[in-house]
Parts: C-alpha cells; structure tokens; sequence
C-alpha cells in the first residue's frame, strides 16, 4: 500500500480544477502487522487515549488509530504509520463512504498530529525517507520507537517539525498537546519488553482502562476504609464520653450523698 512514499515538490494536495474520486484510492490492503509484540505495542498506544485521555480540552475531538494509511497527495500511494494522533478530527460512521475508511489530507484538512513509527528488523526508513515524507506532508511530532536498537542507539527518539525539518525535542511534553511519551518497564498482553507509552503534560503514565478500573476500584476501597476508619473514631469519641458522663454522674451521686452542692444544684 505504501510501496511509493515519494512526494514530488509542490505537487498540490488537490488538484485545482476537480476533487478526486476518493473511490480510486484503496483503503485497505490485508497486510498483516508484524508481530504479537508490535501488534500489543500498537494497541497499547491507542487503547489508553481512547479509554483514559480526556483529549486536548474543551470538548475537542480527536483520532488515535493505528495501521490506517494516510494519503498525502494525489495520485500517490498512501503511508501508512503505525500510529497516529490527529487533534480536532472527527470522521462519519457510514463506513460504506472511502473517506469515512481512511485519512485523506485533503478531505481532513490538516495532517495528522502526531506520527509513531516502531521498528521491526526489516528497516522501513524510519530514520530516513519515511522521515523525509513525514516531515513535507506536515506532521508536527514524529517518534521512533526501537527497543531492540535496529536503527538507532537510543529506545525513543522524538523530533518536532522546525522549518520544514525534523529536529530532535524532549519526549515530554510535546508541545501544547498535553502529552508526552516515555519507555516504560512493566507487564501487558502477557509480555514484559520495554513498551512505549503516553503521559500526560507532566509525565504521568494515561492508564489503560484496565489500569484505570483498577484504580477507582483502589481509590474507592480506600475511601471506604477512610470512611470505615472515620465512624470507627467516632464510636471510641462516643465511648470516651460516655465513659466521662458516666463516671461524673458516679462522682456528682456521691456528692449529693454527702450533702453536698453538685454542678447541677
């Protein structure tokens, strides 16, 4: 689907004089993806902001997909990362419509913002024509994901988009967006690689759901606890004055029956 990634400079997103005919350009191909780990890894990119994100803000939408191909120019063979992130992005739930199937630039109107490539053993120009094509199509954030050092000495590597060229940044946070990306050590789909995930704006890990469910299910166990321990001190307050009451009644009984004046007399 992608096997022609070249981009001819200035070549317009559309054409002037028609619109295409979005049934042209395929939307699927049935390639598999490679493997379980990059199959987990992708959907531990997407799950998260899907089940935890509440988004860039103020009710804006967005798109986090993995695997869907990205046709940038006409004419041209789509790319397809194997993630993306677009801020601001809404699509039909017709799925019978081609452009409700797949991201066309030019029916959007913006590049995706966020582009993750993870690297398997066959190079794929991560770190160079993918790069390059990246880069002129207009993504803003680019991140290369290679725990197994294929192409690149470092686990993750994250460019910004500066004068139509990429250039490395801090993994968090990118931007404005409100999230970052960190390599993170830990357990999922039953495997225990190093992953790649997203955080927050100050680096906290975006749960998955079952991370998140889990965590309400912790928080409202502890305040129940909480609220356990909190009727618990009560009824010891209530004891203890009981108890004082009690004993002053005693001590005010004697005195009264030794004729003499009490705090009630």
């Amino acid at each position: 689907m992608s096997a022609d990634l070249t981009v001819p400079p200035n070549l317009p997103l559309a054409p002037p004089d028609r619109v295409p005919d979005l049934r042209e350009y395929p939307t699927e191909d049935g390639a598999p993806v490679d493997n379980f780990f990059h199959a987990s890894q992708m959907d531990l990119l997407v799950e998260p902001l899907k089940a935890s994100w509440v988004g860039p803000g103020g009710g804006r939408p967005f798109l986090i997909t993995a695997n869907v191909g990205v046709y940038h120019t006409v004419k041209k063979p789509a790319v397809v990362p194997d993630v993306m992130l677009a801020l601001d992005v809404q699509f039909g739930s017709d799925q019978s419509l081609p452009q409700n199937r797949t991201y066309f630039i030019w029916e959007v109107g913006k590049p995706p913002d966020v582009v993750i490539e993870i690297v398997s053993p066959t190079d794929g120009g991560e770190t160079t024509h993918k790069m390059e094509l990246y880069a002129r199509i207009g993504i803003e954030y680019y991140a290369v994901f290679d725990p197994e050092h294929h192409l690149q000495p470092d686990d993750l590597q994250v460019f910004a988009r500066r004068d139509g060229k990429y250039r490395p940044v801090p993994a968090v946070p990118l931007g404005d967006l409100g999230l970052g990306l960190t390599v993170w050590e830990g357990t999922y789909d039953g495997m225990s690689p190093i992953w790649l995930r997203w955080t927050d704006a100050a680096g906290n890990l975006i749960p998955t759901g079952a991370e998140r469910a889990a965590l309400e299910s912790q928080r409202a166990d502890d305040a129940t606890l909480t609220a356990k321990a909190a009727v618990q001190r009560a009824d010891r307050e209530k004891q203890r004055a009981d108890a004082m009451a009690e004993k002053l009644a005693r001590y005010e009984a004697r005195l009264r029956g030794a004729g003499l004046p009490t705090n009630g007399d």
